[in-house]
């Protein structure tokens, strides 16, 4: 079982939004979705607060000290880091270089105002059913997050089509066909994913 040290460079703070500084680290509770990459594997964690030096996620998927993490917290702003502890759910992730924390921040919510902003993807090979009144065929998923996916089909499925997704494991969700083109299309979701399904691309394999 991995303990958690009594000293680490992230703790939970319930911090103002001005944050709270403690040995000249700053530290900001944030309450956001990232996309993470590890050996073999991605899913979408919780970020539970940031500082300059690190940041604690939250996910039920087992975590191990010592992983090396990508983490992704828009499609620009990416901080690799390693796990230096892990307990209940949660885990401490020291930064492999420091960021200000402050600017990072800006970023992002610069970022979510602007035109063309996208939930973070996780990219996925797996198949799917579309179910409607014609029947049920298959689609290839390329991506999901936790409001659509994007596919790759024969032609069939055309902009504004409606039908019941059902993916590996048995989850099921009402999507719309938003856009397609070439063979590619992408999907909405009138059902938002649960965050914990996707924790773990694994999930769908198969």
């Amino acid at each position: 079982m991995n303990q958690r040290p009594l000293s680490n460079p992230v703790e939970e703070q319930h911090s103002g939004a001005d944050g709270d500084r403690r040995g000249g680290d700053r530290y900001r509770t944030v309450w956001r979705i990232a996309k993470i990459v590890r050996n073999g594997d991605a899913g979408l964690w919780r970020v539970r607060n940031i500082s300059d030096k690190g940041m604690m996620l939250a996910a039920d998927v087992p975590i191990s000290v010592g992983e090396k993490l990508e983490i992704s917290l828009s499609d620009t702003v990416v901080i690799r880091g390693e796990v230096v502890w892990s307990d209940a759910g949660r885990c401490g992730v020291s930064f492999d270089k420091e960021v200000d924390v402050a600017d990072v921040l800006k970023q992002l919510a610069a970022e979510q105002r602007g035109t063309g902003y996208r939930q973070p993807r996780l990219p996925v090979s797996t198949k799917a059913q579309a179910i409607n009144d014609e029947g049920t065929s298959q689609i290839e998923l390329v991506d999901l997050s936790q409001n659509g996916a994007g596919f790759i089909h024969d032609g069939h499925l055309e902009v504004g089509k409606e039908f019941d997704l059902v993916l590996a494991g048995g989850v099921k969700r009402r999507a719309i066909v938003r856009w397609s083109r070439a063979g590619r299309g992408g999907l909405w979701l009138t059902q938002p994913l649960d965050r914990a399904d996707l924790e773990s691309i694994h999930r769908f394999e198969g």
